[in-house]
């Protein structure tokens, strides 16, 4: 098999530049090498070829907040393993080491044009664990990895409530209280750690204990790691922006379902907010103003707007769908695009590898015939990491 893979005369949708153009792509070791509007030489004659004339290219689609592989298809009890409901503070979680990636849902994902995702804990807890980013094609977690502790998953509203109003989490006041003493109690935990001189020239009289919770924040309050923050209500979403500058925290909103109720002043504040899951029914309270609409009001707002499944609430394979159907309440469709590609990769801290094609970055791929965006797509090929991960097959 070659080294290299030539996508010949597509039209490329690269997510940086509206206009679309028609170039080729090649691909060695995974990257992209090269983007011109003709290729030829030695490279290219030794590259396999995929035609993709009058074939539509869009960048690997990215989904900034699921929980594939944590959640296994048709399988219940024994396959759930996102949300951990012993503890209302569990950071020293991590989502890796609970992804299953024979799971079917990574082959639908795959189906959809999903190339990489941002999985990890539910929203039971106040803090749940790490999200890690990976690619969705793989049969080892470890080789499909992107980064490994993206995110720090914390909680506010109705959830942490119901989950724990017998164990100490009975408003959202306690849900606030405890965010904020763990991340007290991890700053002064740091304090005593310099103290001693860890690690380098360490009194091990004046070690403190090791606390994995408090290690696990380490990274948060340090700000090498943001808080991926469930909310939902707009008063949530203000007291996750409150705690987030309290203690100089990078932030990242996640539901953002009341929005539109406050986009200017999210968009005057400049955390990046992803929107979703915005199918299917209302089933509690703060879920009353989800909608559609609310990505375009966000994005005419200024704000930097990724659109999400939180899959399995919404399956992965529709993630191109959920945005579709944004452009059709109203948002720009290239600001659709970016919202599941380089939005999303920015939200997650991937942008560097993912999200839009362009030299040097991960060779991820959808190849389209028609709009990815309609529920008439056909989606020819997905490749990641210029590996043909799905090709369509012929009726």
């Amino acid at each position: 098999m070659s080294t290299y893979l030539l996508l010949k005369q597509g039209t490329i949708h690269n997510a940086v530049t509206e206009e679309p153009f028609i170039a080729d792509i090649l691909v060695e070791g995974g990257k992209i090498k090269m983007i011109a509007p003709v290729l030829e030489g030695k490279l290219v004659n030794d590259a396999e070829v995929i035609d993709a004339t009058g074939i539509d290219i869009y960048p690997g689609f990215v989904d900034a907040h699921c929980h594939l592989g944590l959640d296994g298809y048709a399988v219940g009890f024994a396959g759930e393993d996102f949300n951990e409901l012993g503890d209302p503070v569990t950071p020293q979680l991590s989502a890796v080491d609970a992804i299953n990636p024979q799971d079917e849902t990574f082959r639908q994902a795959r189906e959809g044009g999903v190339t990489c995702v941002s999985t990890g804990p539910g929203s039971s807890n106040v803090i749940g664990g790490t999200f890690c980013v990976i690619k969705t094609s793989g049969t080892r977690v470890d080789d499909m990895v992107v980064k490994e502790k993206s995110a720090m998953k914390v909680a506010f509203g109705e959830n942490p409530k119901n989950c724990y109003k017998d164990k100490g989490v009975y408003s959202r006041m306690s849900v606030a209280a405890k965010l904020r003493e763990t991340l007290q109690k991890a700053i002064l935990y740091e304090k005593k750690l310099t103290a001693a001189g860890w690690p380098d020239e360490t009194d091990y009289e004046k070690l403190p204990a090791y606390d994995a919770k408090l290690e696990a924040m380490l990274p948060v309050i340090r700000g090498e790691m943001p808080l991926k923050a469930h909310a939902h209500r707009a008063d949530d979403i203000f007291t996750a922006i409150r705690i987030a500058k309290e203690f100089h925290l990078d932030l990242r909103i996640d539901h953002t379902t009341d929005g539109a109720l406050i986009a200017e002043d999210l968009a005057k504040e400049g955390f990046p907010v992803a929107v979703g899951p915005s199918f299917g029914h209302a089933t509690k309270y703060e879920l009353k103003h989800k909608d559609f609409q609310t990505a375009a009001t966000l994005d005419q707002a200024g704000c930097q707007v990724s659109i999400i499944t939180d899959s399995p609430v919404i399956e992965e394979r529709f993630l191109a769908l959920c945005a579709g159907r944004a452009i059709y309440t109203g948002m720009d469709p290239f600001h659709a695009l970016q919202a599941i590609t380089i939005n999303a990769a920015k939200h997650i801290g991937a942008e560097d590898r993912v999200g839009s094609i362009e030299e040097g970055k991960d060779a991820d791929f959808v190849l389209v015939k028609g709009s990815p965006f309609a529920v008439d797509a056909e989606i020819l090929y997905t490749i990641i990491n210029g590996n043909v991960a799905y090709r369509r097959e012929e009726s």
